[in-house]
């Protein structure tokens, strides 16, 4: 696992989405937090939204960003717990394709190191639709750093070896 320099450097374009009924774009301390690690590894933060927690609204957002043809990745915070309200993963799930269930193991294994057994009220998870890959991580600023510094900046960086998620890119539609 390391980076080979001797390949280019490819920046990916990402949609940032806040799930909450809360927050506002002053206070979305856990975007900002994802948006600032984004831009310091090299990629372009394209779009950012902040829905509540609506399983349509979430699904219709997905979808918007899904058929954008300028949007590589969408990477959401926020909904993935296990209250009435915590919806994202249905949202998530309802336009995968297909799901990539390491992704949720692996968060697990990074955020139980940090959080303990508590990271078994987390149902991050990720997956792809329509050529986009699709990440849904906790809410808190820490569980985003868990998600993007433990596994997102390396699988989206198109130097990571042995493999990364940028160097199949262009097969994620192929039949």
């Amino acid at each position: 696992m390391s980076l080979d320099e001797s390949i280019a450097f490819i920046p990916v374009h990402i949609a940032l989405l806040t799930v909450s009924d809360t927050r506002t774009k002053a206070d979305d301390v856990s975007g900002d937090t994802l948006a600032k690690r984004v831009e310091d590894a090299g990629h372009i933060v394209c779009a950012r939204n902040i829905v509540p927690d609506d399983q349509n609204q979430i699904a219709a957002q997905l979808k918007t960003w899904i058929e954008d043809p300028r949007i590589d990745v969408v990477i959401s915070s926020g909904g993935t717990g296990l209250t009435g309200r915590d919806v994202t993963v249905e949202a998530f799930r309802s336009v995968f394709e297909k799901e990539i269930d390491g992704f949720a193991a692996l968060f697990h294994q990074i955020s139980f190191q940090k959080i303990g057994t508590s990271t078994v009220q987390s149902r991050a998870c990720a997956g792809v639709a329509g050529g986009t890959y699709l990440f849904a991580l906790p809410g808190s600023p820490g569980a985003v750093k868990d998600g993007w510094d433990g596994i997102l900046k390396a699988q989206l960086d198109s130097r990571h070896k042995p493999c990364n998620f940028v160097q199949i890119m262009p097969r994620l539609t192929e039949k």
